[in-house]
């Protein structure tokens, strides 16, 4: 009997993410509904959608072979899972989130030793409990359901830890912060008995490297262009690439066509300096995976 790779996709804010990231993978996965267990085109795989809070745990029971959950909550569970890939997505950026220490704008607090005695309000209790035990500082770390920067605000906390991509939340909320704690980005992870069947095995790192390379196929374009022979030496040396650019000649032609894959980050100032330097047609394109 052919085996399944039972795959835990995240629920909340991630969940159409990662079905997104799935699709440009090759993969469909269609939820229905209330439905817990959404299908996939891939006989080999059975999905099932669970907080990501809770995904580590069930990946190290063996409830799942595998699944995609944030850093921050493999630490929080303190779980013990093979890590097969570090993922940076999100519905916001493409960077790393940072769990943060913030207190109100007037606080005296400028460091979290200062906060000797105080109370904070987290999701991420645990560690931050234990984040401060292993600096000496005694705390009160309660755990918030939500609205975590509300909590400073009403009064019912003296600071928070929260998670922060681009810090307009915390400062929109009269806040400031004192203190990173963490780096954290989405984790591919599987259970240790899971990594051993080679043929879950398999299937994770095939699921792995067509992840990967489609995160990557996003922050690169290709551009394909034109360029006459006197024009060369000045277009190529122009040209980042993942080896060497691709220069072919045209037809019974002194030209030749030029293709590069380029960083999304620079494209926008380079193809101005192409063209400049004889660069004629130039093609922009975007790229689904790169591996």
């Amino acid at each position: 009997m052919e085996k399944k790779l039972k795959l835990g996709i995240p629920k909340g804010s991630l969940q159409n993410a990662t079905i997104a990231l799935f699709k440009r993978s090759g993969w469909t996965i269609n939820v229905n509904g209330r439905s817990y267990f959404p299908e996939i085109d891939d006989n080999k795989i059975e999905c099932a959608i669970c907080r990501a809070q809770e995904m580590s745990r069930y990946v190290e029971s063996g409830t799942l072979d595998a699944g995609l959950t944030g850093k921050d909550w493999i630490a929080e569970n303190e779980s013990d899972v093979h890590v097969v890939a570090d993922l940076i997505y999100s519905k916001v950026s493409s960077r790393p989130a940072r769990w943060v220490l913030a207190v109100p704008y007037d606080s005296t607090a400028r460091k979290p030793e200062d906060l000797e005695g105080k109370k904070i309000a987290t999701e991420l209790v645990g560690f931050t409990k234990r984040y401060f035990e292993e600096r000496g500082v005694n705390v009160k770390v309660e755990f918030s359901w939500g609205a975590t920067e509300a909590k400073v605000v009403s009064g019912l906390a003296d600071a928070i830890v929260e998670v922060t991509e681009t810090e307009s939340t915390i400062r929109a909320h009269g806040l400031r912060i004192i203190h990173d704690l963490m780096l954290t980005n989405t984790q591919l992870i599987v259970n240790h008995e899971a990594w051993k069947d080679a043929e879950k095995r398999d299937k994770i790192e095939q699921i792995a490297l067509l992840l990967k390379g489609s995160l990557l196929g996003e922050k690169l374009v290709g551009l394909k262009m034109n360029v006459p022979e006197k024009c060369l030496e000045k277009i190529v040396p122009l040209l980042p690439s993942l080896n060497a650019p691709t220069v072919s000649p045209l037809y019974q032609s002194d030209w030749f066509s030029v293709e590069s894959v380029i960083s999304t980050e620079i494209v926008r100032d380079l193809i101005p300096k192409l063209l400049k330097n004889g660069a004629e047609g130039i093609i922009e394109y975007p790229l689904n995976k790169v591996v």
